[in-house]
């Protein structure tokens, strides 16, 4: 059974067809889903959907783009007092993110990453980490205040950031990037990752996986994505599911 371990329900995509589309992917084979927050609204959303449905867990945090709001101490209380609930298995998704040229400032960014790295170890909670064009500084930041759990989702970097993280006890988190032509930097990190610190996730409704690109994305995808990560290391798709599901539970601390 998959384990979705990143994904976007409470994202407005899935608003009109919400309650149907939970019920495909079940059906496809989805074993757990989690509902990933990225500021405090989709959080506080993502902690009710997590609460109505058994399958689905969530994370509680600040997303880059939204990175001011973490440096309110009355948002940060309010964090905590949701990843107190038992739906809520981590701390995210947070990081840094230097793509777009309208962003927060990068200092903004980097100290609201840092307080939720605190904030995950006070908890002893995994947490989700985004990097998109800020390699250098997500490692240095890691290396001064190291995490005791935690997942870099949607990995697309070079295969030495890869072994880095992975010496820092960290999992990777692979999307149906891996399924892309331009998919080359996934797919040799691929083969640094060891199995019990490897993850598949949708990151959806974001990036389809071909053949299905420029569809909106949903959990059921990930049979795609599985089979093409045991394409490129010799595995069954099951076993890559059966490998990454584990993985997801034990990072999550879900039986």
């Amino acid at each position: 059974m998959i384990f979705d371990s990143h994904s976007h329900y409470n994202d407005a995509a899935f608003r009109d067809d919400y309650r149907q589309i939970l019920q495909h992917i079940q059906q496809s084979g989805v074993s757990n889903v989690i509902n990933v927050g990225a500021d405090l609204d989709s959080s506080r959303l993502a902690l009710e959907q997590a609460r109505e449905n058994d399958f689905m867990y969530c994370s509680i945090g600040i997303h880059p783009e939204s990175a001011a709001q973490a440096l309110d101490d009355s948002v940060m209380s309010q964090l905590k007092e949701m990843l107190a609930d038992p739906k809520a298995v981590a701390v995210g998704e947070a990081g840094l993110d230097y793509y777009y040229d309208e962003r927060e400032s990068d200092r903004v960014q980097k100290e609201a990453f840092v307080r939720q790295i605190e904030l995950a170890n006070r908890l002893d909670k995994p947490l989700i980490i985004h990097t998109r064009d800020a390699m250098k500084d997500t490692l240095d930041i890691l290396e001064r205040h190291p995490l005791k759990h935690g997942v870099v989702h949607c990995y697309s970097g070079s295969r030495e950031s890869c072994k880095n993280l992975v010496k820092m006890g960290l999992y990777i988190g692979f999307t149906g990037v891996v399924t892309f032509k331009n998919a080359r930097r996934a797919l040799e990190s691929l083969h640094v990752v060891p199995p019990e610190r490897l993850l598949i996730e949708t990151d959806c409704p974001y990036m389809a996986p071909t053949p299905l690109r420029g569809q909106r994305c949903d959990s059921s995808m990930l049979h795609y994505t599985a089979q093409k990560i045991a394409d490129e290391l010799g595995l069954t798709k099951e076993q890559v599911i059966d490998i990454t599901a584990d993985n997801a539970r034990r990072l999550f601390g879900i039986k």
